[in-house]
C-alpha cells in the first residue's frame, strides 16, 4: 500500500452516469490487474474504494459509476485537481492459472477490472474471450477498447437492445474456455459461478471501512474461514467461495 497525491489528467462520461478519470502520480505500488485504490475526497469520513481499470508507469485510469454523493462529487471534479489515493490494495488476479482460452465476464461497473487484465494477458500472447454484460445499449462502454487489444467481444443486454439477449452468463453456453475470470455485483457472480464448468476467479464489490484490513468491515465467510474483501480479496477462487443461502 502506497499514500500519494494523484493529478486529474481527464475526466470524462463514458455514459450518463459513468465516468473515466485519469491521473497522474507514482503508481509503482499496482502490481496486478484486479487491485484496487482507495480516494480520499473532501468533506468525506471514508475513502471511496474503486478498482483499477489500467496502469502504466505515471498514468492511472479508473471507471466508476455515480452511485452516491462521493463518486457525483467525483464526476464534478476537473483536470487539474489533486487527490490523495491509497494505491496497491487488495489481491489482483493470478494469470498463472488461465490456461490457453479464458474468459473474462464483467458485468455493468465490473468491466473496468477485466480490461486491465485482458491487457497484460494479450501481452502475454494469450488468446482472450470477454463478455460484457449490461442492462441496455445506453449503458454500454469499453467494448471498442476490448476489442483493440485482440480480444474476442460479445455484449449481452438484459433487455435485448443491443448483442446477446440475455446476461453475462448466457454467451456462456457452448463457448470453449479454459478458464474464467469475473466482476460484477453478486447476483452476476452467483449466476457465474453456477454456470462456469471450470474453475475461476471472482472479484467482489464490498462496502469498505478502511481498504486495507484493519477494521474487519467487509470481512465475509469462506470454506477456510472468514476472509476480508479489501485484505484477502477482492479476488477469490470458485473453490473457496461459500454463498449464502
Amino acid at each position: 500500500m502506497k499514500q500519494s497525491i494523484f493529478e486529474i489528467t481527464e475526466n470524462v462520461a463514458l455514459t450518463k452516469d459513468v465516468y473515466r478519470m485519469k491521473l497522474a502520480g507514482d503508481t509503482s505500488a499496482i502490481t496486478a490487474p484486479g487491485q484496487f485504490v482507495n480516494i480520499l475526497l473532501e468533506g468525506r469520513f471514508l475513502r471511496r474504494p474503486i478498482s483499477v481499470c489500467d496502469w502504466e508507469d505515471g498514468i492511472l485510469t479508473i471507471v466508476y459509476k455515480v452511485v452516491g454523493h462521493g463518486t457525483e462529487q467525483m464526476s464534478e471534479m476537473s483536470a487539474g485537481e489533486k487527490l490523495d489515493i491509497l494505491t496497491g490494495l487488495g489481491n489482483g488476479y493470478d494469470m498463472t492459472l488461465c490456461g490457453d482460452k479464458p474468459v473474462l465476464l464483467g458485468g455493468g461497473v465490473g468491466v473496468p477490472p477485466m480490461y486491465g487484465l485482458a491487457q497484460c494477458l494479450r501481452q502475454k500472447g494469450i488468446e482472450v474471450s470477454v463478455i460484457l454484460g449490461f442492462n441496455t445499449q445506453s449503458e454500454i462502454f469499453y467494448e471498442e477498447e476490448f476489442k483493440a487489444l485482440g480480444c474476442s467481444v460479445t455484449v449481452a443486454t438484459a433487455d435485448g437492445s443491443y448483442g446477446v439477449k440475455g446476461f453475462a452468463t448466457t454467451p456462456l453456453e457452448g463457448m470453449d474456455y479454459s478458464y474464467f475470470y469475473t466482476c460484477g455485483p453478486e447476483p452476476m457472480l452467483k449466476a457465474v459461478y453456477k454456470a462456469t464448468n471450470t474453475s475461476g476467479q471472482m472479484s467482489f464489490e464490498e462496502r469498505m471501512g478502511c481498504g486495507f484490513g484493519a477494521c474487519m468491515g467487509c470481512s465475509c465467510k469462506t470454506l477456510t474461514g472468514y476472509k476480508r474483501i479489501c485484505k484477502d480479496g477482492p479476488v477469490m477462487k470458485k473453490e473457496e467461495i461459500l454463498w449464502e443461502a
